[in-house]
């Protein structure tokens, strides 16, 4: 017995030995990270509210580390193409994923999605938050306010219509919302993304957009579209002469679009913290600051446990909201 004894403590020795270098190897790995560009999808196509939010940082994460961040965008059917793609990449830390709002309605919309947006990745972090604006274009919506905007409509059921980053996304849920809560009726128009939404809501070959106040800014600035509502219960620092839903009589009527940072299943924990670290850093520079300021976001800085269960909470608020809406894939 004590021969066995003596011979099993030599075998764990030996075995404790030979791991030992693996841990210093693996957190040197993780420190070191990023040695070579790292990719990121971005499931919508350029110019939308989630390129809006992940180019800056792409220009940011590169110059403080010295690599590339690169920007795939792979958009399609309200944002799941791109996360379909994003789900079976590598969890080597090179792979990460910019999803959205879009993607805790997702479940509720598609169900026969081939990825679970809470199994298939890993939550990092809350990246933006940006309440929803309801703007048009003012040559086909030639109206003072939200007032002249309602009363237009009402009497005009069907002659207006509204884009959408596609079916099933925030931007058509605000809109099925809205026209439940003020009993009206526009046509929805889904698009394979904000981005050729907007374009064409800039351009005239749409007449009313539920967009995120990120992509929509400039626009608003410029005075190429006219901003008429805040999706929610205050103001917008951004632009404090858009009024509120709340004040405007609509106190239920709170949609935010949000952009969120997840990296694929199987994704080491040291790495996954070193990202977070980057990612934080890069988003609370003052270069950041002032682009995140000036489209009306916030940085909500949760941890990737908070993330995770804010995904899970929205996920069951949109299921909610799908079916009382009644949307339905077009």
């Amino acid at each position: 017995m004590p021969h066995n004894i003596s011979r099993r403590s030599l075998l764990g020795a030996a075995a404790a030995t030979s791991l030992a270098p693996l841990a210093p190897a693996a957190f040197a790995q993780a420190s070191a990270w990023p040695t070579k560009v790292v990719n990121m999808v971005v499931p919508f196509p350029a110019g939308g509210g989630t390129d809006a939010f992940a180019r800056p940082l792409s220009a940011q994460f590169t110059k403080q580390t010295g690599r590339q961040l690169v920007i795939d965008n792979k958009g399609g059917a309200g944002g799941t193409v791109g996360a379909s793609v994003a789900a079976r990449a590598a969890g080597d830390g090179y792979s990460l994923f910019m999803g959205a709002v879009h993607h805790a309605i997702a479940p509720a919309m598609y169900p026969k999605l081939d990825y679970d947006i809470e199994k298939d990745f890993v939550p990092l972090t809350l990246l933006a938050n940006v309440p929803q604006i309801l703007v048009v274009n003012p040559k086909n919506v030639p109206v003072a306010d939200f007032k002249g905007f309602v009363e237009l409509v009402r009497k005009n059921p069907g002659r207006f219509n509204y884009g959408s980053a596609g079916t099933g996304t925030s931007h058509h849920l605000a809109g099925e919302l809205f026209k439940q809560q003020t009993q009206t009726f526009i046509t929805h128009i889904p698009y394979t993304g904000s981005g050729p939404a907007l374009r064409d809501l800039v351009g005239g070959q749409v007449d009313i957009m539920f967009d995120g106040l990120g992509s929509s800014a400039t626009h608003i600035k410029a005075g190429r579209i006219k901003a008429l509502m805040v999706a929610g219960k205050q103001r917008n620092p951004a632009f404090p002469d858009v009024p509120c839903a709340a004040e405007l009589g609509l106190p239920d009527y709170t949609v935010t679009t949000w952009y969120g940072l997840w990296a694929p299943k199987g994704t080491p924990a040291d790495l996954q913290a070193h990202i977070i670290d980057e990612m934080r850093k890069a988003v609370t520079s003052d270069e950041l600051k002032v682009i995140w300021a000036g489209q009306g976001a916030d940085f909500p800085n949760q941890t990737p446990q908070q993330f995770a269960a804010f995904i899970n909470a929205e996920i069951r608020r949109w299921a909610v909201v799908v079916k009382a809406s009644g949307a339905k894939l077009d």
